[in-house]
Formats: structure tokens, C-alpha cells, sequence
């Protein structure tokens, strides 16, 4: 039974008391995203509109470094905690806290890009790759010519050593874990260099996608190779910081080098000894000379410095503030242009997650009793003003994936992810063991299901719509952005929290895998993915589904197996596909990803960032 199903945008805000705390109706909270602690603000506070952006985007001059004129320099805004750095110095990939989405990415190159919206597999680092016939080994030619930034030469050595690197790490229990190493050290059996030209990586059961979901970049996945003759003396990874101006440190291939870095401001400046450039395989060096990066401020604040070309890109807006911003400045645009909804489909579809280790949503029918509760339809129409993407399946709805989600569509008329029903969310709550008290809140044993609803501040639009309508459907939650969100989900001491799926692309294995039990962890130990959801039969199967490529006959089976006890026991409630609401602001720069240029996704914060680079004009 669907209530209040047409209630309009302002009778939403105006009955539910949101519209007088400001919120929705104008930008709160610090934007952030995973690998990123954004600023504690209140799900209440409205944004302050800001006239004088001068503090915020003052460029103090660096001893040591150059000037570079603005029409070279590259000006973005990410990461940061409350207008300061907190990674200064990290330019160690695999140390804690470490993060190449601060525009670091310009630093690193992979063996493989992967361009989803071209669908384009690029080889850059190796030059190809062979599979052996029960896919138990890769081996993987090497291109001639790459040097590290200290002239070394980049060999098959660093990428058998960053292999076994991780490997060990993972094994070691006592180990503070580094990204990959979990299930590198689950998979691979042994990595070696044949020779300078040649890495053989076997593994453990046949591993068909490692090549291209762990050593291709593609959005924010892909391992980091190392230098052996930097990092063989490296004792622990995680410990590393990595930067060091006075050794050339970090060594990367790519053509940029960390020139300075304050707690303001972060100065990557090109470096014209490419590699790349010296061996003909890129025609030229990148136009920009330098990427200055500074603290992500307040999304009016945000608004306000690309409209007046103080930045040139920054993290995605709002719905209703990316328009803003379009309409106050004519270079300004969006991956559609100028048009709705001034954004792509990204790769990070909108969920519920739940810690099922502990407390209320442990429960199954807990968890189906939010799902049911929330009214999507109606959180488009008031946060997003209808610009917006429901999801069934917490996949993007690429063409690859097509498939997949018409074969669930059985599934999904029994498990319907996407029904607002607060009958069917009363029986499974019922069927929990709750009643309701006398302001119709759930109980059990005397308590209410009292908690937040933990998210980063990219869901200051959404989080207090779903909050709401929440606390209406009888769950005591409120949507609260703490500062340290990264680390209470990475311990499971949220039990509830907004999040997206870096995962799947044209394959759902890596957004399924993320729910299997090998990252699971004891609340107060960190975890990768952090459902801490436990199911053999599902472990089972998602097992089999790695050995198999996903155009064997076999694997759709295998994956509606796997699908049938996801939707029955839903670790994971989705909301709605993610939009990424970038502004370009083509007054100093041209050549940005568009849907009529669509040669890579457009977050410079992705590991697909060199390819932007490459692409980037002068507007003059």
C-alpha cells in the first residue's frame, strides 16, 4: 500500500520539517567519498550562500617552486577534511590513508586502461597478455621503453615483486592488510619474471578476470605496480608514506611529480622527461602544465569558485546545484552538455548497507522492512527534483549488464527490491518479533531500533528524504554525516549507511564478490567491504563463478544461484543508480569526456585521469 505516493517536492519538506532546517533545498555538508573523511555536519544544516571565495582559493606561493601561469594550470577541488589536508606526504599507494584520488592519479600508469563508455581495453604499460587454456595462468608482455621517474627502467621485476608484495601482506596475519592483498593472497599460487620482458602470474583455481580487475585501471580499481628497487626494502607498505621531494619520491611512470604539498594546497607539476614521449608511443606531453589541488570546501562554496573560473572541475554536485551552476556561467558544462540530466551513469549505484554481524539489521526481514519503507519514486521527486535512476540490482546499468538484469527479472517479481510497502514492511517486522509503541516506532524487548544512518556528505540531498521516511515508517534513524564516517564502517560501528559499489562494470562477480565471507571481520576489526553478511552457499557460488568467464553457458546459471540468496537474505537494499553531476568549465581548458566525446568517464579522481590529461586544451 503506497501513502503520500503524490505528495509534491514542497509538501514533502514543509510537513516533514526538513525544508525549515535548509536541507535539500540548498547544498550541506563537506562532499566527499570513500578514502576521503568528510566535515561533521548536522543532516540540518543549511548551507551558507558564499560571496568571498578569495580564502579559499588563494594560492600561497611555495619556496622552491615555480609559477605557472594560470591558462596552464589545471585547478581542482577534492578530498580534505574541514579546508585542510590530512594525507599530506602520503605518496605511497599502499600506505594508510593513502588515496590517488587527490589527483594523484596523474602519477600512475597501468598495464592496462579500460575506458567503459569507449569499452576500449588500452595497453600501456604491457604492450599484451595470454591466458593459458584452463585460465590458471597470465603471462604478460611488457612494452620497451617505460623508465621509472629516476630513470630506471620499469620491467617485468616490479610486476612480479608488487604481485609477491602483496601476497605476503595478505598471508601475514598480524599484517595491517594494504588494498588487493586479501584476495591476491586467496588466488594467486605464484608471480615471476621470465625476463625483463616477460611476467608470469599462476594461480591457485583458474582466475579469468585478474588481468582485467586487478591490473587494468578502470574508475578507482587497479593495482598500483612499485618499483622493486624502491620498495624491496620497504619492511611494512602500509607504514610507507612515500614522499620524499629530496629522493624523487614516489617513483612513477606517468609524467606528472609531486612539486609541493601543504595542508592547503597540493602542486603536481609535468615532468618533460616521459617516457612516453621519448619512445613515440604519445605523440606529446600533456598541456597542463601544473594540477593545483585544494581541500573540497562547502558545495555552495564549490559552486561558487566554478562559476567565477577560480576551478576548473571538482567533485559531482547536487541535482539542483549542478542547474545553478550551469545557468550562472555559459563555459560551464556537463557530461550532457548543458542539458538533463547534466550527468552520467556511474559505476557506484546507491545502497542501504547493513553491519549483519550485530544489532537490528542482522535480521533479514529487519533489512527487507527498510527496503519496503522507503518510498524511491518519491525520494527522486524530492531530492533530485526527478532527475534521477532507480535501480533492482546494485549493478550500473551498462550494456554489458544488460543481460544480467533481464535474466533476474523473475527474481525480481518475487524479491521486489524496489516496492514501497509499509504492510509488507509491518509482517516482516512482525515476523522479527516487533511491535509498535504508542508513537508507532518499532520495539523489541522495550527498544527501539534507535541509530543513525551514516553517509558522506555526496548524500546530503537523499540521506535526509530516506531518513524521513524512515522515521515515518517507524524506524527511530536519522541521516548524520560523522567525520570519521570511512573508519565506523570500516569497524561496523554504523549499523546502517548509504554507500555505493565500486565494482562491476560488464560483469557482476566484483559487486557480488564484495558480499562473499572472506572480507568478513569481527565489529572492530577493518574490513574492505564492511556488510560482515556470512553465507556458505553463497561463498559456494560466487567461488565457481570466479573459475568460469562469464560467456560460458554456465555462468548465468551460476550468477541467478548466487543472485536468489542475495535478494532473499538482501546484505544490500538498493536505492538508485548514482549520476555523476560534474561541471567542466572550459574557459581555460577544452577536450572534456562528454556523451558526444565519450573517450573515458569523467572524474579526474579516478585512476583513469591520465587519459582526461591527455585529452585536456587550451581553451586560448
Amino acid at each position: 500500500m503506497k501513502e503520500n505516493n503524490n505528495m509534491n517536492r514542497r509538501d514533502f519538506l514543509r510537513l516533514s520539517g526538513l525544508a525549515s532546517a535548509g536541507v535539500v533545498l540548498a547544498a550541506c555538508g563537506t562532499p566527499a567519498v570513500p578514502g576521503a573523511e568528510p566535515a561533521a555536519t548536522a543532516a540540518g544544516a543549511a548551507s551558507t550562500t558564499v560571496t568571498d571565495t578569495t580564502a579559499v582559493t588563494t594560492t600561497t606561493t611555495v619556496a622552491g617552486v615555480k609559477e605557472v601561469a594560470r591558462e596552464k594550470t589545471l585547478k581542482i577541488m577534492f578530498g580534505g577534511n574541514q579546508g585542510q589536508f590530512t594525507d599530506v606526504g602520503l605518496g605511497n599507494m599502499y600506505a594508510a590513508g593513502s588515496s590517488h584520488q587527490n589527483g594523484l592519479a596523474a602519477l600512475w600508469e597501468p598495464l592496462y586502461f579500460y575506458s567503459a563508455f569507449a569499452d576500449e581495453h588500452i595497453p600501456w604499460l604491457a604492450e599484451s597478455f595470454a591466458y593459458n587454456d584452463d585460465f590458471t595462468e597470465l603471462t604478460i608482455k611488457i612494452r620497451s621503453g617505460p623508465t621509472w621517474s629516476d630513470g630506471q627502467p620499469f620491467t617485468a621485476k616490479d610486476v612480479a615483486f608488487t604481485i609477491n608484495m602483496l601476497m605476503k601482506n595478505g598471508l601475514d596475519e598480524k599484517a595491517a592488510k594494504i588494498a588487493y592483498s586479501t584476495e591476491v593472497s586467496k588466488w594467486v599460487k605464484e608471480a615471476v619474471a621470465v625476463d625483463d620482458a616477460t611476467a608470469k602470474i599462476t594461480f591457485n583455481d583458474p582466475r579469468p578476470r585478474f588481468m582485467f580487475s586487478h591490473l587494468s585501471f578502470k574508475y578507482d580499481t587497479g593495482i598500483v605496480i612499485v618499483p622493486e628497487h624502491i620498495f624491496k626494502d620497504v619492511v611494512d607498505p602500509s607504514l610507507e608514506k612515500g614522499w620524499d621531494d629530496a629522493k624523487g619520491l614516489p617513483l612513477c611512470t606517468g609524467p606528472y611529480k609531486i612539486a609541493a604539498w601543504t595542508p592547503q594546497q597540493l602542486f603536481i607539476d609535468r615532468r618533460d622527461d616521459w617516457w612516453a614521449v621519448k619512445t613515440g608511443f604519445v605523440k606529446e606531453l600533456p598541456a597542463v602544465e601544473r594540477i593545483l589541488v585544494q581541500p573540497t570546501a562547502d558545495e555552495t562554496t564549490m559552486a561558487q569558485l566554478v562559476i567565477n573560473n577560480e576551478l576548473d572541475s571538482l567533485l559531482d554536485l547536487r541535482a539542483t546545484t549542478i542547474k545553478q551552476v550551469v545557468e550562472a556561467n555559459p563555459k560551464i558544462i556537463t557530461h550532457t552538455g548543458r542539458e538533463l540530466p547534466m550527468g552520467y551513469m556511474d559505476w557506484w549505484p546507491t545502497s542501504f548497507w547493513f553491519n549483519c554481524a550485530e544489532g537490528p539489521f542482522a535480521d533479514k526481514n529487519v533489512r527487507w522492512a527498510v527496503s519496503y519503507t522507503i518510498d524511491r519514486q518519491q525520494m527522486l521527486d524530492v531530492a533530485l527534483e526527478g532527475s534521477g535512476i532507480l535501480t533492482q540490482l546494485p549493478f550500473p546499468q551498462y550494456k554489458p549488464l544488460l543481460p544480467f538484469f533481464e535474466a533476474a527479472k523473475p527474481l525480481l517479481e518475487k524479491y521486489n527490491t524496489n516496492e514501497f510497502s509499509l504492510e509488507k514492511a509491518a509482517e516482516r517486522m512482525k515476523t522479527a518479533g516487533y511491535t509498535q509503541d504508542a508513537d508507532k516506532f518499532w520495539v523489541k524487548d522495550g527498544k527501539r531500533i534507535e541509530d543513525i544512518i551514516g553517509g558522506w556528505g555526496v548524500f546530503a540531498d537523499i540521506g535526509p528524504v530516506l531518513g524521513e521516511q524512515l522515521r515515518k515508517g517507524g524506524f527511530s534513524l536519522d541521516f548524520q554525516m560523522p567525520p570519521d564516517h570511512g573508519t565506523q564502517i570500516s569497524e561496523g560501528k554504523e549499523h546502517i549507511w548509504l554507500n555505493g559499489h565500486g565494482g562491476t562494470i560488464n560483469d557482476p562477480f566484483d559487486t557480488m564478490d564484495m558480499f562473499t565471507s572472506k572480507y568478513f571481520a569481527p565489529v572492530g576489526q577493518p574490513t574492505t567491504y564492511n556488510s560482515r553478511w556470512q553465507n556458505k552457499d553463497y561463498d559456494a557460488v560466487l567461488e565457481e563463478m570466479a573459475k568460469v568467464q562469464k560467456e560460458n553457458p554456465t555462468y548465468m546459471d551460476l550468477y541467478l544461484k548466487a543472485l536468489e540468496i542475495f535478494l532473499d537474505e538482501l546484505p544490500d537494499c538498493p536505492v538508485q543508480q548514482w549520476l555523476h553531476r560534474i561541471p567542466y568549465n572550459q574557459t581555460y581548458w577544452t577536450g572534456w569526456p562528454t556523451q558526444d566525446n565519450a573517450y573515458v568517464n569523467g572524474a579526474f579522481w579516478h585512476l583513469t585521469f591520465p587519459l582526461i590529461l591527455q585529452h585536456l586544451k587550451p581553451a586560448a
